[in-house]
């Protein structure tokens, strides 16, 4: 039975029941996949994506960055003008 085999290599234990529920959804992908294969596709190049994909990265430009003291305003805990945090390492 091929839901046993495929069971076996995915190392999954199946119930009878499951296994009478993934032969039908199985047998429903390959018969979609078998579908699929009657389309002419001769024309059609092979891609990665659907869409096309660009770089999608501004530009890195020098500027001005928050004020320590404006970023510090709304911390709870802070020293020196440092963040201060809980130890985590002993």
């Amino acid at each position: 039975m091929e839901i046993e085999n495929v069971a076996l290599l995915a190392r999954l234990k199946l119930a009878d029941s499951e296994k009478e529920i993934f032969s039908g959804q199985i047998g429903g992908i390959i018969d979609y996949i078998n579908k699929l294969n009657e389309l002419d596709t001769t024309r059609i190049e092979p891609t990665a994506h659907v869409l096309p994909i660009k770089n999608v990265f501004r530009e890195d430009r020098l500027r001005d960055s928050l004020p320590r003291d404006k970023a510090m305003q709304n911390a709870p805990d802070k020293n020196d003008g440092f963040y201060r945090v809980p130890r985590i390492i002993e």
